[in-house]
C-alpha cells in the first residue's frame, strides 16, 4: 500500500493528517492532491523517525538541501553537522550525495538521524562500488544498478533520483544539437557513459516496471531526474532538454497507473525570462506533477555567489508553479560545501520560496509578513527577532550594530530622528 493506493481508496494516513496540520489545510485536499498525482508525501515505510511533508499543487513552496561525501572530503561527521544545521536552517528535506568510500554508513547515519524526507541518487552507489572493485562505470550491469536501488529503499529512503528519461534517443538529440556544456548531471553522465559505452538502452527506462515494483513495495517516491539540464544559460530550453521532459511525461503517467508516487526534476541554469515558460511546460507534459528544479540560476557568473543567483530564479520558478526548491550553495560551481555554506544556501532559497507563497497568496506566508510590520510599528525588536527567517543571525546583528545606542527602543541607523516613534508621537499627540 502506498500513499497513493491509501488516497485512492479513501483513507486518510497519519502522513496526510501531518501534512495537512502543517499547512494548514484540511486532510481531504492532501488526500484528493495525492490521489490525482499533484501532491507528494515521500514516506519509505522503513523511515520510522519521518515526520511528514508533502511536496505540490496548492502547498507552501519547499526547500531541499544537499550534502555528502565526496572521495576528496569523506569525513562522515561533517555531514551530519551539515544535516544538523540544515534542519535548523529551515530546509524541508535533505539529499544525500555522498559519493566517499563509506557510502553506505553515511546514508544510513543520516537516515538514523533525520526527521526530514531523505533522497538520494542510487546510481552513485552502484558506481563507487564499481570504482572500489576497480571495474569501470560502464561495466556495470542491469543487476548492480537495481541492487543499489534497493539497498537504498531497504534503508528507508524516501524519495530517489532516476534518471529514467535519458534514453539512446535523448543522447542523439544532445549529440545533434551542438551544445556549449553538454551534459552537467553526473548521474546523467555515468548513465550516458554506460549506453554509449554498452550500446544498450538505459537500464532505468527498458526495466521501468522494475523500478516502479521497488518503489510500490517501499513507497519510495521516484524523482525523475533531468539528466539533460541545461548547464549554462545557452543550452537552455533546448531539443535535448525538452525530448528528455517528454519522455519523464510518459514515465508520470505509468508511476500514476502503478500507484507509484512520483515528481519531475527540472533546470538548472536558465535565462530568467524562460524561467516561467519552462515550468509551464513541464505542469503541462507531466500532468500536474510535482515539479522539483535546481535553482533555476539566472546567469552562469556568480561564482561564489550561486545562492543568490539561484534564489532569484527559485522566486520565479515557484510563483510560475514550482513546489520543491533545491538549494544551490555559494561553492555550488567551487567545491564541496562548507557546513556555513549548507546554512547560506538553506537560508537563500527559503527566501526565495517565502517571496514566491506571499506572492501566490498563501494565507500563512502573507500572516507572517504582517505580523513582522506590525512588530516593526512597535519596535518590538525581540518579535521582530522571532519572526525573522534567521533568528539568531537577526539577533547577532541587532547586539553588534547597536552598542552605541542611546535610545534602546530606535536602532543606530536612526537613533532619535526614528520614522516610526516620530509618527507615532506625532498621531497620538494630535
Amino acid at each position: 500500500m502506498t500513499q497513493i493506493t491509501e488516497a485512492r481508496a479513501g483513507n486518510i494516513t497519519k502522513e496526510m493528517q501531518q501534512v495537512a496540520k502543517e499547512e494548514a489545510v484540511e486532510a481531504e485536499f492532501i488526500r484528493q492532491g495525492i490521489a490525482a498525482g499533484k501532491i507528494v508525501i515521500p514516506a519509505n515505510k522503513k523511515h520510522e523517525n519521518l515526520v511528514a511533508k508533502g511536496f505540490g499543487e496548492g502547498l507552501s513552496t519547499k526547500v531541499n538541501a544537499n550534502f555528502g561525501t565526496s572521495e576528496d572530503y569523506a569525513e562522515l561527521e561533517k555531514e551530519l553537522k551539515k544535516l544538523e544545521v540544515a534542519v535548523e536552517a529551515g530546509a524541508d528535506a535533505v539529499m544525500d550525495l555522498s559519493t566517499g568510500t563509506k557510502i553506505s554508513q553515511t546514508r544510513r547515519e543520516i537516515m538514523a538521524d533525520s526527521q526530514l524526507p531523505v533522497g538520494t541518487v542510487p546510481i552513485y552507489q552502484a558506481t563507487v562500488e564499481a570504482l572500489n572493485k576497480e571495474q569501470a562505470i560502464v561495466d556495470l550491469s542491469v543487476d548492480d544498478f537495481f541492487e543499489a536501488i534497493v539497498e537504498h529503499a531497504q534503508d528507508g529512503v524516501d524519495f530517489i533520483t532516476v534518471h529514467c528519461g535519458l534514453t539512446l534517443e535523448a543522447v542523439k538529440q544532445l549529440q545533434t544539437e551542438g551544445r556549449v556544456t553538454d551534459i552537467v548531471s553526473r548521474g546523467g553522465s555515468f548513465i550516458t557513459a554506460w549506453m554509449l559505452h554498452n550500446q544498450q538502452e538505459n537500464p532505468l527506462y527498458e526495466y521501468y516496471d522494475r523500478l516502479l515494483e521497488i518503489a510500490y513495495e517501499y513507497d519510495v517516491t521516484l524523482s525523475l531526474g533531468d539528466g539533460l539540464r541545461p548547464g549554462s544559460l545557452a543550452d537552455a530550453t533546448d531539443r535535448a532538454q525538452i525530448y528528455e521532459l517528454l519522455i519523464l511525461g510518459e514515465l508520470v503517467d505509468r508511476a500514476r497507473e502503478a500507484e507509484v508516487q512520483v515528481m519531475v526534476e527540472g533546470p538548472g541554469h536558465v535565462p530568467y525570462d524562460q524561467i516561467e515558460a519552462n515550468v509551464k511546460l513541464q505542469k503541462e507534459l507531466c500532468k500536474g506533477a510535482p515539479f522539483y528544479v535546481l535553482g533555476p540560476l539566472v546567469t552562469d557568473i556568480a561564482l561564489g555567489y550561486d545562492h543568490i543567483a539561484a534564489a532569484i530564479g527559485g522566486t520565479n520558478a515557484a510563483f510560475a508553479g514550482a513546489d520543491f526548491l533545491c538549494y544551490v550553495t555559494p561553492a555550488e560551481h567551487i567545491g564541496l560545501p562548507t557546513v556555513e555554506d549548507v546554512k547560506e544556501g538553506v537560508i537563500a532559497t527559503k527566501i526565495a520560496a517565502h517571496a514566491a507563497d506571499v506572492a501566490k497568496g498563501l494565507p500563512q506566508a502573507k500572516e507572517r509578513n504582517l505580523r513582522m510590520a506590525q512588530a516593526r510599528k512597535s519596535l518590538d525588536w525581540e518579535e521582530q527577532i522571532k519572526l525573522a527567517i534567521d533568528p539568531q543571525k537577526a539577533k547577532d546583528s541587532r547586539q553588534a550594530h547597536n552598542q552605541t545606542l542611546k535610545d534602546e527602543e530606535t536602532c543606530t541607523m536612526c537613533g532619535s530622528y526614528c520614522a516610526m516613534k516620530v509618527v507615532d508621537q506625532a498621531l497620538n499627540k494630535f
